[in-house]
């Protein structure tokens, strides 16, 4: 029988409040992590990329990608689960969901779209002009 590992959070409160964020927004990346990462990572299996360690304390760091559409990756970034996993305790703690500024903001107020990707209202402009350069590149 294989062990379970301990899942817990460096900052609870914010950490739930990103992921309430990702099943508004971005409802795939959210299934795949709660039904397929977050099983895989109490079962032992560190997923995504290998960040840092520290050898002295035993903590490596990762980075997992999750799954989002490409426009709004070029736009705001990958969306990406970052967790430190103790070698000792055997314990994965979960730290933050990037890109943070996005999924904060679409928690704290409803965010708009804008032909498919959901804006920041704090620059709106900046985000309608790289959909826009990105559709005419893409053209």
């Amino acid at each position: 029988m294989q062990e379970n590992y301990l899942v817990d959070y460096v900052n609870e409160n914010e950490f739930h409040k990103l992921e309430r964020s990702l099943k508004k927004y971005n409802m795939l990346a959210y299934k795949k992590l709660c039904f397929e990462y977050y099983p895989k990572l109490k079962e032992g299996n560190l997923l995504g990329e290998k960040v840092s360690s520290d050898k002295e304390k035993e903590i490596d760091a990762y980075e997992l990608k999750l799954p989002t559409d490409s426009l709004f990756a070029k736009v705001h970034g990958e969306i990406k689960l970052h967790y430190l996993f103790y070698k000792k305790q055997k314990t994965v703690m979960l730290d933050k969901i990037t890109p943070i500024e996005i999924l904060s903001e679409g928690h704290q107020s409803e965010l708009v779209t804008y032909k498919g990707v959901m804006i920041s209202n704090q620059h709106s402009d900046k985000d309608m002009f790289k959909i826009n350069l990105l559709n005419m590149i893409q053209k």
